[in-house]
């Protein structure tokens, strides 16, 4: 009979648990997947940069058009006479 051992490191026998295997004699913790850092990706932090880019420079350019929409709105409505930028005297 084989024995997988599960527990901490040097932990004493009462808090290590002993699970039966019918064969291998691996420990039960390399059945677990980890996470390991592979450290960055450059393709990766290339797309991500360039979505964020764009995205900034689409809000960017909208601005940009809806002042100059509303500058145009300003020129043609004081050319129509419709508004004026010369306070009314009292």
């Amino acid at each position: 009979m084989n024995f997988i051992i599960i527990g901490e490191w040097g932990a004493t026998p009462s808090r290590t648990k002993y699970i039966l295997n019918s064969g291998n004699r691996q420990m039960a913790a390399h059945k677990v997947a980890h996470v390991v850092y592979k450290g960055p990706s450059v393709v990766k932090e290339i797309c991500i940069g360039l979505t964020l880019g764009v995205m900034a420079g689409t809000l960017w350019k909208m601005n940009h058009w809806n002042q100059q929409r509303r500058a145009r709105e300003f020129y043609d409505m004081l050319e129509k006479g419709q508004i004026s930028v010369v306070a009314p005297e009292e």
